[in-house]
């Protein structure tokens, strides 16, 4: 059932949405609001947010970070293309830990959520371990959050410490990234996390997938085209570089750029212009460039395979990516992960994971890296039907155990 709390002086501060499928969250959140005198409404998911946006009462919205009908991420980009004006959090809700905040230019509401949250954690858990205390300082402390974590990342390894500290680094910077990394680490959440949490989150976010995209059409899909410039260009298109103009071009698997290619890319990284096939024009575009590859440049740039000049224009900042196998800490943290966000999805109860299926989880290799641990979890669910618990009986896996 709904619940709707109004403070008695409504005008002390503004409505904010809560929005999440995690019952208990909403619980503690509307109790730290109707304590503070926060007028406040609650929504299931993301499209009773935004049925329930529509009234005009609300200027903060708290997310959760897994909804069961809408990806966050576009729901973040659609409720500030219809409510620019509105101030927005994404959460996980088992921690109360801000991930992402956009908020208008003018209307800060940082301290006050963050106050908020932490009043959150302490209601799930009254008497918090000291552990808990450093972290809900850690939180209220911006220039101690180098280690928390970034826009749907999870890991508490060192090795994911590390890199949440770089991105963090060089979120608002303009400075060429290079990503690198095994298939399957999650090269493109880490370039989704620069373009988040820097100054150009509002603007779009492209990716270009270099392997993908058949040679004789790579400039065209890279730079654009204008009419008549070759067979079948019946209308002008602008490029995705283009295309990511005030905001983040991704070029991920850089390193299967054909050399042909590679010399525009230098051009256009060098110049910051491009030229649409078919015209003399050039136009000047403002793009953060993030590049990531699973292959070792350093050996591509000795086979003649790749520019060495291309590879060090990309390499200024490399955030290298560990393999899961040498991570074993973040197994659990990403495993749960995926299950709440799998019974999330399905409208289910959160399930557990016993004991007997942690421990074969903590002992597989993960060739495929969270990729693979992702599918796993998504199998395991599925198989499990209507237990509470994923059993080992539900974890499938192929022959390959962890080295001790």
């Amino acid at each position: 059932m709904e619940a709707e709390y109004s403070a008695g002086s409504a005008g002390l501060n503004p409505g904010m949405l809560v929005t999440s499928s995690n019952a208990d969250f909403r619980r503690h959140v509307l109790e730290g609001l109707r304590a503070s005198h926060w007028p406040a409404r609650e929504a299931l998911g993301g499209a009773d947010a935004l049925s329930k946006l529509e009234t005009g009462d609300c200027r903060i919205l708290l997310l959760d970070q897994w909804l069961p009908d809408l990806d966050v991420t576009e729901l973040v980009g659609r409720v500030r293309d219809l409510y620019p004006g509105i101030a927005i959090y994404v959460v996980d809700s088992a921690g109360g830990v801000p991930i992402i905040s956009q908020e208008p230019e003018g209307q800060s509401y940082r301290d006050a959520v963050h106050r908020l949250l932490a009043g959150v954690r302490r209601l799930a858990s009254p008497s918090p371990p000291p552990a808990s205390q450093a972290s809900v300082a850690q939180i209220e402390k911006p220039d101690e959050e180098s280690s928390e974590p970034l826009p749907d990342m999870v890991g508490v390894s060192q090795g994911m410490q590390d890199v949440y500290r770089l991105v963090r680094l060089v979120a608002h910077r303009n400075t060429t990234v290079l990503v690198t990394g095994d298939t399957g680490t999650g090269k493109e959440l880490v370039a989704r996390a620069i373009h988040l949490v820097g100054p150009r989150a509002r603007q779009p976010f492209i990716t270009v997938n270099c392997a993908a995209i058949p040679e004789p059409l790579l400039e065209s899909e890279l730079f654009g085209y204008t009419r008549g410039a070759f067979t079948g260009a019946f209308q002008s298109r602008v490029g995705r570089v283009q295309s990511a103009h005030g905001g983040t071009l991704f070029l991920d698997e850089v390193g299967e750029l054909p050399l042909s290619m590679q010399a525009k890319l230098l051009r256009f990284l060098q110049e910051g212009e491009v030229q649409r096939l078919g015209s003399s024009d050039v136009v000047r575009v403002d793009v953060r460039v993030i590049a990531a590859t699973n292959a070792n440049l350093d050996d591509r740039v000795q086979q003649k395979a790749f520019r060495e000049d291309l590879y060090y224009r990309l390499s200024v900042f490399p955030i290298d990516l560990q393999p899961l196998r040498q991570r074993p800490e973040d197994i659990m943290p990403l495993a749960r992960r995926f299950l709440r966000q799998f019974c999330a999805e399905a409208g289910q109860a959160e399930k557990a994971i016993s004991e007997e299926a942690r421990h074969t989880l903590e002992q597989h290799a993960w060739p495929g890296n969270v990729r693979e641990l992702r599918h796993v979890i998504e199998r395991a669910f599925i198989l499990s039907e209507g237990s509470p618990t994923i059993l080992q009986e539900h974890i499938r896996l192929r022959l390959s155990r962890r080295p001790q």
